[in-house]
This record gives structure tokens, sequence and C-alpha cells, in this order.
């Protein structure tokens, strides 16, 4: 190993360990305030730190919003989703994501939900079964289809962003006639 090889594993481990005292300044912060957020954008995370959901164990029940956007996660736990019950806004924008867990439906308060951005190539359809959901962005994924009758189904739906996808012509279409919320799936021209 030559110096330069040395000098850049000491400055990845470095970032690490800013990146890890970062997110447990954020959680305690979230703990000690007693804040309803918690904030962990910016934080190369892969995965949601299992040490957090011990840490946030007493007040997970008063978390109302989690940002954990613009990090590099593949996969979100369904502890995630039984951990924090009343979340209203989650996003999840900029990681690399293409799928969410079952327990997602379990979600009886959520009312936004952020996952532009991703790797999605279809519709995360656990979202059509959450009956509080106001706003769903899924901009910039790879999505071509969308379920569109069990979108027009939901209860609570106000906007759909799934502008930058791939949707084909018969989902566009469909998406088009449903004029019950706003939907943003093609750049006006």
């Amino acid at each position: 190993m030559n110096l330069t090889q040395v000098g850049n594993t000491i400055t990845a481990h470095h970032k690490m360990a800013e990146a890890v005292v970062n997110v447990a300044r954020r959680v305690n912060a979230t703990v000690e305030e007693g804040k309803d957020h918690l904030d962990l954008s910016n934080c190369k995370l892969i995965s949601f730190p299992e040490g957090v959901f011990k840490v946030l164990s007493s007040v997970s029940e008063n978390i109302r919003v989690i940002t954990l956007a613009d990090n590099e996660m593949k996969a979100i736990s369904s502890k995630f989703f039984s951990t924090f019950t009343q979340l209203r806004e989650l996003d999840l924008h900029g990681n690399v994501l293409s799928k969410l867990p079952d327990s997602l439906e379990e979600m009886r308060h959520l009312t936004s939900i952020n996952l532009a951005n991703n790797k999605f190539s279809e519709f995360p359809e656990k979202l059509t079964q959450i009956a509080t959901l106001e706003r769903i962005n899924l901009e910039g994924n790879n999505i071509t289809e969308m379920p569109v009758d069990k979108l027009s189904a939901m209860p609570a739906l106000k906007w759909l962003n799934v502008l930058s996808n791939p949707l084909d012509v018969n989902t566009q279409a469909a998406l088009t006639s449903l004029l019950k919320f706003d939907i943003l799936s093609q750049k006006e021209s």
C-alpha cells in the first residue's frame, strides 16, 4: 500500500466517522429537544442505523417527520415502519431504493412521501393502501406503469408527481383522464 492509498483510506474512515458523529448529534438533538422531526439527510447512510432505533425507542411515537434524503440507501426495513407509526411525512428522495417493505401499509397517518430520484421501476403499490396519503412524489424514477384504478380509489390523494418517468402511452392517457387530483406526469409543452 503506497502513501496515497493510506491517505485515501484514512480520509474515507475520517469521512465515515464524521457521518456517524453527524447522525448521533442529530438523533440526540431530536431526543433531548423533544423534536417531532428527525433529519438524517446527506449522512452517507446505506440503511437506517440499527442503533438509532434504540436511541429513539422512547420518543418514536412523537416523531411526525423523517428526512432521509440524499443518502445511499438501497433498502428501508419493515422495522422502520413498525417503529415510527405516527409518521406524517417521509422524505426519501435521492437514494437508490427500488422497493418498499410490505409493512409500509401499516402507516395509518402518513400524508406525504417523497421517493423522487430513486431506482423504482415499478410503482410501490403498497402506497395505494394508505388511506391518509395526500402527496406522492415519484419524479425521476424508471416507472413505466401505474395502478391507475387503485390510485383513483385513494380517498385522500391530492397530488401525484411522476415527471421524468418512462410512462407508457396507456398509463399517460389513463392518468390524464384522472382529474380528481393534481398529476404532474409530463412537462407542459
